[in-house]
């Protein structure tokens, strides 16, 4: 860190469809930032960062409006909607050069922002390179979504991956951080695993969860499942290995199954095989096959992707 005893911190926020709740998110992190500046906890020339990720609604008025009202207000305005992720590494890319400390937040302030400050006091005294705000407990959650998010957690973990449970995407970073973060190339983002395999020194803080303000969530089921599945692939071969895994067991299998047949030949009491016994490995094993080829064609997509080497992002405009 550069400026150890007053870093310039950038709160990076991505946006997609927020136009209900960002009038009060800007006026909420403009006061907060303005009072660790006041209090010279951070540097004057701190600011926020908004990132429009292709939104349908107004959010990118009101981005650009307030950026014309204030000298610590910022936007990118995507050209498309590429996703939560790259949004996020869009903003992290245009400041890596330009503040001591990044902040990445929601738009929809359930985020406790108060715990910011504990963050940077441990960045500055202790020397973490990263922060991770982790959800205390899930109240605020309906019930299905509750388990959902425990399930993908706790699988997460099984297979392997390096992941801080309970963490979304509210975090803070240095510098080095998201200049180190530029080396990663893949176009199969998911930065809550790529943060920790960084090993750099970081350290847990934990917080309660609030209520959405305004709006809608923007990550229904179907988000939520795509979003597991790619963080699941890519950053564990462990469903590859459950293939080796189960042929092995259905190899074995299919011996017994074998010896059983010969036995039945010469020991058995003229019992003719039925229709089930045909049928059902058939149906079985196409099945077995079936799924393992999926496994392995998202492997392969993923693959297909990343050697394309497309722009992960396009910026239509900047204010």
């Amino acid at each position: 860190m550069e400026n150890k005893n007053n870093p310039k911190i950038a709160v990076v926020v991505p946006c997609y469809n927020e136009e209900e709740v960002l009038p009060e998110t800007i006026e909420v992190l403009s006061v907060f930032i303005l009072d660790l500046m006041n209090r010279n906890i951070v540097s004057e020339r701190s600011f926020l960062i908004f990132i429009d990720d292709g939104s349908k609604d107004k959010t990118w008025n009101i981005i650009e409006t307030a950026a014309k009202k204030s000298n610590n207000i910022k936007g990118i305005k995507l050209s498309r909607n590429f996703g939560h992720q790259f949004a996020l590494l869009a903003g992290m890319e245009r400041i890596k050069d330009d503040c001591d400390i990044a902040l990445t937040i929601d738009a929809d302030l359930q985020d406790e922002i108060s715990v910011v400050e504990k963050g940077i006091e441990k960045m500055v005294n202790d020397g973490c390179d990263i922060i991770y705000f982790a959800r205390r407990e899930r109240k605020t959650d309906s019930l299905f979504k509750k388990v959902t998010a425990i399930l993908f957690y706790k699988i997460m973990i099984l297979l392997g991956v390096d992941i801080v449970y309970n963490h979304a995407d509210f975090r803070l970073v240095t510098k080095r951080i998201l200049q180190e973060l530029i080396s990663f190339k893949e176009v199969n983002l998911f930065l809550r695993a790529m943060l920790p395999i960084m090993g750099f020194k970081s350290e847990i803080i934990y917080y309660d969860r609030k209520e959405r303000l305004a709006g809608v969530s923007k990550y229904p089921f179907r988000k939520m499942l795509a979003f597991a599945w790619e963080g699941i692939t890519s950053f564990s071969v462990a469903p590859l290995r459950f293939i080796t895994i189960l042929g092995f067991a259905v190899f074995f299998f299919s011996i017994i199954m074998g010896f059983y047949t010969l036995f039945e030949k010469f020991f058995g009491h003229g019992v003719v095989p039925g229709w089930a016994s045909v049928v059902i490995p058939i149906y079985v094993l196409g099945g077995i096959m079936i799924f393992s080829l999926g496994i392995v064609g998202e492997y392969i997509g993923k693959i297909y992707k990343e050697v394309k080497r497309r722009p992960r992002y396009i910026v239509e405009k900047e204010v």
